[in-house]
């Protein structure tokens, strides 16, 4: 589980990000982030498991680390890869910061290449950990702490070793109140951190991992560190365009904020010939430049000018890229299959205003919005129906409740639906011809009038006599295509929803502010759910600013299963908190689902060389591939 990607820019971390982006149209990408996850546990006999009071070269959540201590690289990687080159990103959104713990100011993708963690993902397992600036961990014998041990070859760019008071001022950083709320959240059973050795930081816990979150060792690791001494003389919770210190593979070189950055591959990187390394940052410069939409980008792709794209749109990857260029091969498309959780994206409503205080409107609602049509007419058939907030996955709840999870749903019936507990949930189905959405919009008008919800002149009110009317809010116009009809088939229940978009800041403070009525988001979810589920759904997250709780509900069973998921024990006890959890979400009716794709679609020029594979679990990234022909 990647710490809490709090980066606003509309295509962040294209090359880097650690958590997928869910490859569908209507992604918003501010918020997921977007976001690489990680694969099936390898069981090599020979590999280190989880231990208390050793020291170890990678810590895995449940089993045991694939890799041995020593790997030369990873599995996904090609150690002979040639350096050289440059590789052009394009982005939207543009930057104006390139400090990473302020609220303040929006960053530009790849600043992860510059701040190393203390740790690496393992692109082949669902959540292991292995040294990246810290060599090697500990977790204490009584499970209270874990200790990182810094590596002794680790340099900032200008020389100085990255030393424990780096760490601690990073965490600082993070956990202040400039900083982002998801921080706070996620690292809240963090009590105290302290230096403990020359090289050495201790993380100690408010709870013992025996009986707590037993992912807190892994997670203190996930954190970007910055360097301490380069941040003496400015304001941290500030804005700042003067580039930073780093400790990774490149650094800032020339940039106008807004339209382009280039970053440098750094020659004498310390980690070069580290295991995590090798093979990959392979590029001798990495430039993104920026650009106004989505279509933008995709005609610059067929110019030329953009060498590699991670398409979202159906429309795009179905029309858009045809031409000569296609037709002669060089420039490709490939699907590159995910098995990956594809979380959940849809309408999703703000619970916080009164109007959708009430599962029955929501419920109604969902009727209205027809997927086979869209699929069919808008999406070339690329899509399924998501109906889980862990699709594509064992996570995803299915059936009704049984054995375990109906023994952890079970204190919680008197407050949750009944069908919960006797039915499978499905979103609204229909064949997409008009006979089908009448069918939906008569049980939709059905649940409505049986909840005091009546039409006069045209007009749906509510039971307290008032027109049911609220605004869709977007931020990228192309989104507008599938909410009109949406829209449309509302105002035949009598209902009124606006569509208004707004630029990318707008949408960003507002969303922060939870000041929408419903709006198009997404939650991405990793192969091992854990602490980031608080900041998505519990009652406490609801209230606090700028958390994702975006659909602001507040239920005691949600919140017991939450920390039901952070503390499990073991793997299968984790997959049946996810699934209890998962289907109480289902049966909130918290949005009006979308659909999904499992599989990342590439659009790229025949410029590159590239290692047998991708990771197992992990979205298609560039940072493998090498030059093999000029731009």
């Amino acid at each position: 589980m990647p710490y809490p990607n709090t980066n606003t820019n509309t295509n962040t971390n294209t090359l880097c990000s650690k958590r997928p982006r869910a490859p569908v149209d209507v992604v918003v990408a501010v918020l997921v982030a977007v976001v690489v996850m990680l694969a099936l546990v390898l069981l090599p006999s020979s590999s280190q498991a989880l231990v208390f009071g050793k020291r170890v070269h990678g810590l895995a959540l449940y089993g045991e680390v694939a890799l041995k201590r020593g790997y030369r690289h990873f599995p996904y990687a090609n150690p002979r890869a040639p350096k050289g080159g440059e590789v052009v990103i394009g982005t939207e959104g543009g930057f104006d910061s390139f400090n990473p713990y302020s609220l303040k100011g929006r960053t530009p993708s790849g600043l992860g290449l510059l701040f190393e963690s203390l740790t690496v993902a393992g692109g082949d397992e669902p959540f292991s950990r292995y040294g990246m600036l810290a060599s090697s961990m500990q977790i204490s014998k009584d499970k209270n702490s874990v200790t990182y041990f810094l590596n002794p070859k680790a340099r900032w760019h200008d020389g100085k070793p990255v030393v424990p008071e780096d760490v601690l001022f990073s965490f600082q950083a993070a956990l202040a109140e400039s900083s982002s709320p998801l921080y706070r959240q996620y690292y809240a059973g963090i009590e105290k951190i302290e230096k403990s050795g020359e090289r050495a930081v201790t993380f100690r816990f408010a709870q013992s991992i025996a009986n707590g979150s037993r992912e807190l060792p892994l997670i203190v690791g996930e954190l970007p560190i910055v360097a301490a001494h380069d941040w003496q003389n400015r304001d941290i919770a500030a804005t700042t365009l003067d580039p930073p210190l780093g400790s990774g593979p490149y650094k800032i070189g020339d940039f106008e904020a807004g339209r382009t950055l280039r970053l440098e591959r750094v020659e004498d990187y310390w980690g070069a010939n580290e295991g995590f390394a090798r093979g990959r940052y392979n590029f001798d410069t990495i430039r993104y430049d920026d650009y106004r939409d989505s279509n933008v980008i995709v005609e610059a792709v067929k110019a030329g000018k953009i060498d590699f794209r991670l398409e979202r749109s159906s429309k795009a990857w179905a029309v858009s890229y045809e031409g000569d260029a296609l037709k002669q091969g060089r420039l490709i498309k490939k699907l590159v299959p995910l098995d990956l959780p594809q979380g959940m994206q849809g309408y999703a409503f703000n619970l916080r205003h009164d109007l959708f205080a009430d599962p029955v409107l929501r419920e109604a609602i969902a009727y209205a919005f027809d997927f086979t049509w869209s699929n069919k007419t808008l999406f070339y058939g690329q899509y399924k129906r998501t109906r889980s907030y862990f699709d594509n996955s064992s996570l995803a709840a299915a059936g009704v409740p049984k054995g375990k999870e109906l023994a952890l749903l079970t204190p919680y019936r008197q407050k949750l639906p009944a069908r919960l507990f006797s039915q499978a949930y499905h979103p609204p189905k229909s064949d997409g011809t008009p006979r089908g959405l009448r069918k939906n919009l008569e049980r939709a008008s059905h649940l409505l009038s049986k909840a005091g919800y009546r039409v006069e002149g045209g007009v749906r009110l509510t039971p307290q006599g008032k027109p049911v009317v609220f605004e869709l809010l977007l931020f990228d116009p192309l989104q507008e295509r599938i909410a009109l009809p949406f829209a449309k088939n509302l105002k035949r229940l009598g209902i009124t929803m606006r569509v208004r978009t707004v630029d990318s800041a707008q949408y960003v403070a507002r969303l922060e502010k939870f000041d929408y009525d419903m709006l198009v988001t997404a939650w991405g979810q990793s192969s091992s759910p854990g602490n980031e589920q608080r900041a998505m759904w519990t009652s406490q997250a609801a209230g606090v600013r700028g958390s994702r709780n975006y659909t602001g509900v507040r239920h005691v069973a949600i919140d017991a299963l939450v920390e039901r998921v952070i503390t499990a024990a073991d793997r299968a006890e984790l997959e049946i908190g996810v699934r209890a959890l998962d289907r109480v979400l289902q049966w909130q009716f918290l949005v009006v689902p979308h659909f999904h794709i499992a599989s990342a679609r590439i659009v790229y020029w025949d410029r590159f060389g590239m290692p047998k594979r991708f990771p197992r679990k992990a979205a298609p990234s560039i940072l493998t591939w090498w030059s093999q022909k000029p731009r």
